[in-house]
């Protein structure tokens, strides 16, 4: 799978399935190859549909090797078609198993790292200003906040420190968690849009964005970001402060 999968390797992969109708499916890797084994399991859902058919769902197994997406307890998918980004988004496709072994992201490149950490950072602060909200996902996003702004930068200057490793991984399942029950934002739409043209690393476009977007929602948000920053540690005697010390930060 490369990244930003498209519909053919997608339907490459419903043939396969259903050449074996496995009873078990396993997805191994970062944010697109969860991604599209869930596309996959959507489409095949879906032909059993069309045919009348009824489909008993594979054990689904989501083992992440980047720290990033949180795609392995999301029933988000996002695949590529004719230059634009599609995302599914069904119970049907959430993984029912996830395994987190920061061994698999242990030489992951520091650019990935980067990438994937902001993107990590992008889904706990989006959700954190979501209409959709609720104290069960804030807490989640607190906490992902917290681990990404003590650990990522330590992960990046030493990808051999294990335990910032652990809460890097941590952080970013916690956070899968919080948006797939907050929803993103203004933030994501845009990310899409230029990954599907111009196939800027998810994470990267998240965080040249992220910054734009929290000025942008400051307006109505801008209290929500203050009391972020405070959690976080960051300068917040009001909100204009608490806001432009969090853009600072990012």
């Amino acid at each position: 799978v490369k990244p930003d999968p498209d519909v053919n390797v997608v339907a490459a992969g419903v043939e396969a399935y259903e050449s074996c109708n496995a009873d078990l499916l396993v997805a191994l890797g970062g944010g697109s190859v969860i991604d599209t084994a869930k596309a996959i399991l959507y489409f095949v859902w879906e032909r059993h549909k069309a045919r009348g058919e009824k489909l008993e769902k594979p054990c689904f197994v989501a083992i992440p090797s980047t720290s990033g997406t949180g795609s392995e307890v999301t029933n988000f998918s996002v695949i590529s078609a004719k230059g634009a980004k599609n995302v599914l988004i069904d119970e049907f496709i959430a993984p029912d198993v996830a395994l987190l072994d920061s061994t698999c992201i242990r030489n992951v490149p520091k650019a990935v790292i980067a990438d994937t950490g902001m993107d990590v950072l992008v889904h706990a602060l989006e959700a954190y200003v979501s209409k959709d909200a609720t104290d069960f996902t804030d807490a989640l996003a607190e906490k992902t906040a917290e681990l990404i702004f003590a650990h990522l930068k330590k992960l990046y200057d030493d990808p051999a420190n294990d335990n910032a490793r652990d809460r890097v991984q941590n952080a970013s399942c916690i956070a899968g968690v919080a948006f797939t029950n907050a929803n993103l934002g203004i933030t994501h739409s845009m990310a899409h849009a230029l990954g599907g043209q111009f196939h800027v690393p998810h994470g990267l476009a998240n965080a040249v964005l992220l910054p734009y977007a929290i000025r942008f929602n400051s307006f109505d948000a801008g209290v929500r970001y203050r009391e972020l920053a405070r959690i976080v540690g960051l300068p917040h005697s009001n909100v204009e402060e608490g806001t432009s010390a969090l853009i600072g930060a990012v």
